[in-house]
């Protein structure tokens, strides 16, 4: 199964849905989704406020990992803000194994991950 990607946006956020695998086997088959690109793509239309929905991904490796922290990363060079909501048992091991868990903000709920958006830019005036 290939890495599935909708965008939504609400309340000035801008929402992807992800689902599917998120490995560098989708990668190498150039039919998944590079997370970077799509950031990248987004921030340069002025999406500033960026929520990564991970509730239907499947299956993540290192290589996922990597797009993660390089999509997080492609985020702050281009001015964005990157957060990650519901990411699944396996990803949250994943994360605290390589100590990601400390550089993603991680939401559980989706009003609560919109809200924070809002709290950072005002924590930051």
């Amino acid at each position: 199964m290939t890495m599935d990607c909708n965008i939504r946006r609400k309340a000035g956020v801008t929402i992807l849905d992800l689902s599917g695998r998120l490995s560098l086997a989708e990668v190498v088959a150039e039919s998944g989704v590079v997370l970077g690109d799509r950031i990248r793509k987004l921030t340069k239309k002025g999406e500033k406020k960026i929520l990564l929905n991970l509730a239907e991904v499947t299956y993540v490796d290192s290589s996922g990992v990597g797009q993660l922290t390089g999509a997080y990363t492609t985020a702050r060079n281009q001015g964005a803000d990157l957060k990650l909501l519901n990411p699944t048992h396996q990803l949250q091991e994943l994360l605290i194994i390589t100590r990601l868990d400390k550089l993603f903000d991680i939401k559980y709920d989706e009003a609560t991950a919109i809200k924070s958006f809002a709290e950072g830019a005002a924590a930051q005036a």
